[in-house]
């Protein structure tokens, strides 16, 4: 597996006034690829837990070039990054074609989170060895 790949379509409610996909609607965008990754590919492999207490404890953003507004799927490519007992990091990687440049670089750091106590929780082994074969250059299936 190694490198998670979903195409995600901005909407033309996101775009500016410039026909490009606005710099914050970008943000809802990686949240988008991140369900598709989190909850639909994790349900399909049996680690459907994660959606039901997952948190953004860190985002960042890196703009190298203006997604233009197409009408299009944009493409977003997701890898696993520091895989911990209660956290972990997702790399993005966000192009407008498939074969062109990164317009956008951005990681979350993740935390597992128990919605009953309010609390921060671990991964559990189904969670963790779901997240290592989405780690970049895993060959694992």
């Amino acid at each position: 597996m190694g490198v998670f790949v979903t195409a995600v379509r901005p909407r033309w409610s996101d775009m500016d006034a410039f026909g490009h996909v606005n710099h914050a609607r970008t943000v809802t965008l990686l949240e988008e690829a991140r369900i598709a990754l989190l909850g639909d590919e994790a349900a399909r492999r049996h680690a459907d837990g994660m959606m039901r207490g997952m948190v953004v404890a860190r985002l960042a953003v890196d703009y190298h070039a203006p997604l233009v507004y197409t009408g299009g799927d944009v493409r977003v490519e997701i890898s696993v990054r520091d895989l911990r007992a209660a956290s972990f990091t997702l790399d993005y990687a966000v192009r407008a074609d498939p074969a062109g440049p990164v317009a956008v670089n951005a990681e979350t750091l993740m935390v597992p989170y128990n919605v009953d106590s309010a609390r921060p929780r671990r991964l559990t082994d189904a969670e963790r060895d779901f997240l290592a074969g989405w780690r970049a250059g895993s060959r694992s299936a």
